[in-house]
C-alpha cells in the first residue's frame, strides 16, 4: 500500500520527516509559505540527543562548524548567576542555515518542496486529504501538519489552544559580540527571559520571551529592553556592548504553551505544531527532529504492513505522548514557577547554588534520550 504525503511546513520536524520518507521509497511533497533560507524565532540550540540520528542520516552540517556547547549560566533579575555543567550538551545552529541545509538535503533525495505555497485550507474525505493553497489545490493520502507554533491554518482547523489569548511574545536577534563558543545563557528579567549563545560563523543568538503586557507597558521593544531587559546588569553589558545584526528583529506574537493534539482531524501534527517546549528548556529543535524521525517510520510501517489508518494515528498519538508530554509539563511547570520575576529567578538561581543535585536534574528533564 503506498500514499503520497503532503508535508506542511518545511522547518526541522517537516524536512525531516520529508528526507526519511524519501529515502524509504515513499512520495511526499513539502509545502512551504517561505523562500529558504530564512530567520526564525528560536533559541538555535540542538541537544546531543539528536547528533547521532543527523549523523546516520548524513544531515549532521559539520560543514558549518557549529559550536559544541556543554557549559549554562543561569542568572536572576538582579545578576547573580551561576554555572552549571550540561551532561549531555549541544550544538548552536541558525535556523537561517539549518533549515536550508536540510532542504537542499531533502531535494537531492527527490523530495518536492513548494516555496512561496501558504496551505489555506485542509479538508478530510473518505481518507484523501484536499489542500487548498495560495498556488493551488493538492490532494494526498496522509498530512503531516509541521507548520510551527501557530498559523492561520491553526483557526481553519477550529483548534482549541489558538480561541485562547496567549500573553507571551517572542523576539530574536543575531549579534557580534564577546560570548564562549561552548556557553549557552538563561538572563531573567522581569517579566521574562532571554537565552543566549553562539551559533554559526562567530554568530550569536540573542532570543527572550516577555509577558505582553511589559511591551505595552515600554510602547515599543527598543525602549522595553532598555527600560526592563537591562535590569539585569549582565543583559545589559550585552545590549551595550554587541553589534546587532538585524534591521528588526524577528518576532512572534502569542505563544501558547496549551496542551494541543498530536493528532487533529487525521493530521499528524509534529513539532512546535504538536505541542510547544518553553524555550528556557532549549530543546525544541532536538524535539522536532525527534518527532520528524518518530512519524516517517511510522508512516513507512503503515505502508509496508497495510496498517490502517486508524492504527497510524493511535499509534502516533500514543507514541509522541510517551516521548514528550513529561518534557513539556516539566517545561511549562519551571516556566511558571522559576523565572520571569525577581523572587523566582532568585529561587531558582540559589536552589543551583546550594543544591546542585537539584539543579542538574532539573536540567536533565528539559533533555532528552539519545535516539
Amino acid at each position: 500500500m503506498q500514499k503520497n504525503v503532503a508535508i506542511v511546513g518545511g522547518g526541522l520536524a517537516g524536512l525531516t520527516a520529508a528526507i526519511c520518507l524519501s529515502r524509504q521509497g515513499i512520495s511526499c511533497t513539502v509545502f512551504e509559505k517561505r523562500k529558504y533560507p530564512f530567520h526564525r524565532v528560536c533559541g538555535e540550540y540542538v541537544s546531543n540527543e539528536a547528533k547521532p540520528f543527523l549523523q546516520s542520516l548524513g544531515v549532521f552540517p559539520a560543514h558549518l562548524e557549529p559550536p559544541s556547547i556543554h557549559r549554562f549560566q543561569l542568572s536572576a533579575v538582579n545578576g547573580k548567576y551561576v554555572f552549571l555543567n550540561l551532561d549531555l550538551g549541544g550544538f548552536g545552529i541558525s535556523r537561517f542555515a539549518f533549515d536550508n541545509f536540510l532542504a537542499e538535503k531533502a531535494r537531492e533525495s527527490d523530495v518536492k518542496i513548494l516555496e512561496n505555497c501558504e496551505v489555506r485550507e485542509i479538508n478530510y474525505h473518505d481518507g484523501e486529504f484536499e489542500l487548498i493553497t495560495s498556488t493551488g489545490t493538492f490532494t494526498a493520502g496522509i498530512v503531516i501538519g509541521a507548520y510551527g507554533k501557530r498559523s492561520k491554518l491553526d483557526f481553519f482547523l477550529n483548534r482549541d489552544f489558538i480561541k485562547k489569548r496567549s500573553p507571551f511574545v517572542g523576539v530574536k536577534y543575531h549579534i557580534r559580540t564577546d560570548f564562549p563558543d561552548d556557553l549557552i545563557a538563561l538572563h531573567n528579567f522581569p517579566g521574562g527571559y532571554c537565552g543566549i549563545s553562539r551559533v554559526e560563523n562567530g554568530l550569536t543568538n540573542l532570543c527572550y520571551l516577555v509577558h505582553r503586557d511589559v511591551l505595552r507597558q515600554s510602547g515599543n521593544i527598543a525602549a522595553m529592553e532598555g527600560e526592563v531587559l537591562c535590569r539585569n546588569p549582565l543583559l545589559e553589558q550585552i545590549f551595550k556592548h554587541s553589534e546587532f545584526l538585524f534591521q528588526q528583529p524577528e518576532t512572534i506574537n502569542e505563544i501558547s504553551f496549551d496542551i494541543r493534539e498530536p493528532v487533529y482531524n487525521h493530521i499528524l501534527m509534529a513539532g512546535d505544531t504538536a505541542g510547544l517546549i518553553a524555550p528556557l528548556c532549549g530543546n525544541g529543535m532536538a524535539m522536532a527532529i525527534h518527532a520528524g524521525k518518530m512519524v516517517s517510520e511510522l508512516i513507512h510501517r503503515y505502508c509496508k504492513e497495510k496498517k490502517s489508518s486508524a492504527w497510524l494515528e493511535n499509534e502516533y498519538a500514543r507514541q509522541w505522548r510517551a516521548l514528550f508530554v513529561r518534557r513539556l509539563r516539566a517545561g511549562r511547570l519551571m516556566q511558571h514557577y522559576l523565572f520571569g520575576s525577581a523572587v523566582s529567578s532568585g529561587i531558582a538561581v540559589n536552589l543551583a547554588l546550594t543544591l546542585p543535585p537539584v539543579a542538574r536534574q532539573l536540567v536533565r528533564l528539559s533533555h532528552g534520550q539519545v535516539f
